[in-house]
C-alpha cells in the first residue's frame, strides 16, 4: 500500500513544483493545512490496509478541489500599474509614490502590493493591500527615504494574489520603470528661504550679523529687530505699515566662496545613519544657496586621491544645478586623498581672491599636517576656512566618565584618557590653525549647517573677505 501511496504522490508533487516554479503559483495555508488530513488517515493503512480506496477518494476530492480553485487565480493580464514619483529626491528625507492599480478581471480581488524599490530606498509601507473591485482602479501611496545618493531606477511592480477560495497565492511581476535621483538634502533649502522671508532664521540656529562698515546698496524693508541700528529706520514705511520698518542694505560686490570637499578614506564614516561627505555636502548646499542669495559666487572641488569634479565659481541661482550635479552621484573611498593636487588645481583656476572653506575630517598627524601646511599656504591669497568635522563617541566617552560621581576603572578608565587625549590634540590642531590665520570650523556632521552659515554671514559682516 505504501509503494502504491508513493506512486500517486511523489509524480504530483514534482508536478506541483514544475508548474508553480513556472506560473509563479503556489499552495497557501489553508491548501497545506487541508492536506495534513489525508496524512493523518493514511497512519490507519498500518491497522486496515483495505481501507486505502476511501483513502484514494479523499486524495482525488482535495485534488479535484484544488485544481478547480487553481482556474480562478487571477493572470497577469488582468492588472496594470501606473507610478507617479518626482525624479529629484533628498537624501534621507521622506519622498512620496503613488501607485494606481488596475483590476480588468471580472471579480473582486484581494490584492499584495510591493513596489520593486533597490536596497538603497526602504519603503514605508514595505507591502500595500487592497480590496480591487470588478472592472476598477484603487490609488495607493506611500514614502520611500534614500540611504544613499545617486541615480537609481524601479523597475517592476510585485503582485501577489489569491485564488477563490484562498487555496493558491500566485506572484505577478509587473514590469514599470521609473528614474529617481538621490540628492543631498534639498529641503533645507525651502526652510531656510521660507524663514528669511519670514525674519525667522534663527529657528534654524542662524543667527543674524552686525555689519561693520556701511553697504549702500538698498535691498529690501523689514520689520525692526533689536540688533538692527535705529538709523535704518524708515520712518516712512514705519507709519504707512504701523509697524516699525528697518531698510536692509546689501554688500556691493560680488564675492567668491571655493569649498574644497575631501571624498577620501576620512570622510567614509557616518554619523546620524549618513557618511560624513553627505553632512559635509548638505552643508555645502545650504551655504551655496545662502551666498547665492547675497550675490556671491560659488565653485566646488570634490577630491580624494585626485579631482573628481569642479565647478567654476559663478553666480546667479541657476549655479546650485551646477553644483547638485556635480555632487549628487560622488561617494567616499578608500583611498588616501591628495591635498596637494586639490590646492594646486585651486591655485591654477582660481586666481582671484575667495573664501576657500575645505570640509574634511582629522584623524592622524599625517593629514593634520597637510590640512595645516596647506591652508596656511593660502591663508595670504585666499581668506582660508578649515571645517573639522567632529566624533561624537570621542565626546561621549569623554563626557560620560565625567558625569559619574564614582571614581570610574577599567575599560572605561582606559577609553577616556585616550579620547580626552584626541580630543586635546586635537584642539591644538585648531589653535595652531587659527595663530596662522586660518578660520576655523569645529562642529558635528548632523549639527555643521548653523556654525557654517553663521561663520560665513560673519565674514561678510567683518569685511574679511
Amino acid at each position: 500500500m505504501s509503494i502504491n501511496a508513493l506512486i500517486v504522490v511523489v509524480p504530483l508533487i514534482l508536478l506541483l513544483a514544475v508548474v508553480g516554479r513556472r506560473l509563479r503559483i503556489y499552495p497557501h495555508q489553508p491548501l497545506v493545512l487541508a492536506a495534513v488530513v489525508p496524512a493523518l488517515l493514511s497512519l490507519g493503512l498500518v491497522i486496515q490496509p483495505e481501507l486505502w480506496w476511501g483513502l484514494m477518494v479523499v486524495d482525488g476530492i482535495l485534488v479535484g478541489i484544488a485544481l478547480i480553485d487553481a482556474m480562478s487565480l487571477a493572470r497577469k493580464k488582468d492588472f496594470s500599474v501606473e507610478r507617479r514619483v518626482g525624479l529629484i529626491a533628498s537624501l534621507a528625507k521622506l519622498h512620496p509614490v503613488t501607485l494606481t492599480v488596475v483590476n480588468r478581471s471580472q471579480r473582486t480581488q484581494p490584492v499584495w502590493i510591493r513596489d520593486g524599490v533597490v536596497p538603497q530606498l526602504s519603503a514605508d509601507p514595505a507591502e500595500l493591500v487592497v480590496q480591487l473591485p470588478p472592472r476598477s482602479r484603487s490609488t495607493l501611496d506611500y514614502q520611500l527615504r534614500a540611504s544613499r545618493r545617486g541615480a537609481f531606477k524601479l523597475e517592476k511592480v510585485y503582485l501577489r494574489v489569491r485564488s477563490r477560495w484562498g487555496l493558491w497565492q500566485r506572484l505577478i511581476e509587473l514590469p514599470l520603470v521609473s528614474t529617481i535621483n538621490v540628492y543631498p538634502d534639498m529641503k533645507q533649502l525651502a526652510e531656510y528661504a521660507l524663514l528669511a522671508r519670514t525674519n525667522r532664521l534663527s529657528l534654524m540656529g542662524v543667527r543674524r550679523a552686525r555689519r561693520l562698515g556701511q553697504d549702500n546698496e538698498f535691498e529690501r524693508l523689514r520689520d525692526y529687530t533689536l540688533d538692527d541700528n535705529h538709523k535704518h529706520i524708515d520712518w516712512r514705511s514705519t507709519a504707512r505699515r504701523n509697524r516699525l520698518t528697518v531698510k536692509d542694505f546689501q554688500v556691493n560686490q560680488s564675492q567668491r566662496i571655493v569649498f574644497l570637499v575631501d571624498c577620501g578614506r576620512m570622510m567614509t564614516g557616518e554619523a546620524a545613519g549618513i557618511s560624513l561627505l553627505d553632512h559635509a555636502l548638505n552643508a555645502m548646499l545650504m551655504l551655496s544657496y545662502v551666498a547665492l542669495r547675497q550675490g556671491d559666487q560659488v565653485g566646488l572641488i570634490l577630491f580624494s586621491d585626485r579631482i573628481h569634479t569642479f565647478v567654476p565659481p559663478r553666480g546667479g541661482m541657476g549655479q546650485m544645478n551646477q553644483l547638485l550635479h556635480g555632487s549628487f552621484d560622488r561617494f567616499p573611498q578608500m583611498v588616501e586623498s591628495r591635498y596637494d593636487d586639490a590646492f594646486l588645481h585651486l591655485a591654477s583656476h582660481v586666481r582671484k581672491r575667495a573664501l576657500v572653506v575645505l570640509i574634511t575630517n582629522v584623524i592622524d598627524q599625517v593629514n593634520a599636517n597637510q590640512v595645516q601646511r596647506y591652508l596656511s599656504t593660502f591663508s595670504g591669497r585666499h581668506l582660508a576656512l578649515g571645517v573639522l568635522l567632529r566624533d561624537r563617541q570621542l565626546f561621549s566617552a569623554v563626557e560620560e566618565t565625567s558625569q559619574l560621581s564614582e571614581w570610574v576603572e577599567g575599560d572605561a578608565a582606559y577609553r577616556a584618557a585616550a579620547a580626552a587625549d584626541v580630543l586635546n590634540w586635537r584642539q591644538q590642531i585648531l589653535a595652531d590653525l587659527e595663530q596662522k590665520g586660518v578660520l576655523a570650523v569645529d562642529a558635528f556632521p548632523e549639527q555643521l549647517v548653523s556654525p557654517l552659515v553663521n561663520r560665513y554671514l560673519d565674514i561678510k559682516a567683518r569685511h574679511l573677505l
